[in-house]
């Protein structure tokens, strides 16, 4: 295995992926377990997570499953001190975004799933700072601690050192970005957010 955040996607995967519809998956968001993540969904569309565990400025969820159903949403409730919202998916299923990922501040966001990602047409972004979604097994921290998406029968060790890499698997699933951004300088259309955009001189980087 090897850690780095790489600049390609896996075409044969992605290929897979793209002759499935987004509705195919029903959008749903659960706590695994293994942290103090809380889920909370009045309707099974929009759902509101709180909780998680928090060393320094890295607050740490830990998903079953981690999906959003068209026109839904998934709204991270981090203090606005927070510097990095890390989570992964220790479950099967492919995560399908067809709606939008929210959080206050200006928290970086890091969703992982080896399963596979796919944003649909209707995914969207409004936090302060950069997504970084990966299909990597592990997130690598600067003080060589590892927060994996496939090792969640042991409490996973949390560090308040800074993320510095991906550890990929030798087969990972691939991402599929079907978001539509919105062109105009304003990314807002009627108050909601349009695609997968950052500000300006955050990262969005889906590896």
């Amino acid at each position: 295995m090897s850690y780095r955040f790489r600049p390609w996607l896996w075409l044969a995967a992605t290929i897979t992926l793209c002759l499935l519809p987004i509705g195919s998956a029903r959008g749903q968001i659960s706590s695994d377990g293994s942290l103090s993540t809380n889920v909370n969904s009045s309707d099974n569309a929009n759902f509101t997570i709180d909780g998680g565990n928090r060393v320094g400025g890295n607050l740490f969820h830990s998903f079953g499953e981690f999906s959003v159903p068209t026109g839904g949403s998934a709204i991270f409730n981090n203090a606005t001190d927070v510097s990095n919202i890390i989570g992964r998916v220790t479950g099967d299923s492919i995560s399908n975004i067809d709606g939008l990922l929210a959080a206050n501040g200006a928290a970086n966001l890091f969703l992982l799933n080896p399963n596979g990602i796919i944003f649909g047409a209707n995914s969207s972004l409004d936090i302060g700072g950069s997504l970084i979604s990966s299909t990597a097994e592990a997130i690598v921290f600067a003080d060589g601690t590892n927060y994996s998406a496939t090792d969640s029968q042991e409490p996973p060790l949390l560090t308040v050192s800074v993320p510095m890499g991906l550890q990929f698997g030798a087969d990972p699933g691939a991402i599929v970005n079907r978001s539509i951004a919105n062109p105009s300088p304003n990314p807002l259309l009627a108050g909601r957010p349009m695609g997968l955009q950052v500000e300006s001189g955050r990262t969005l980087a889906l590896v």
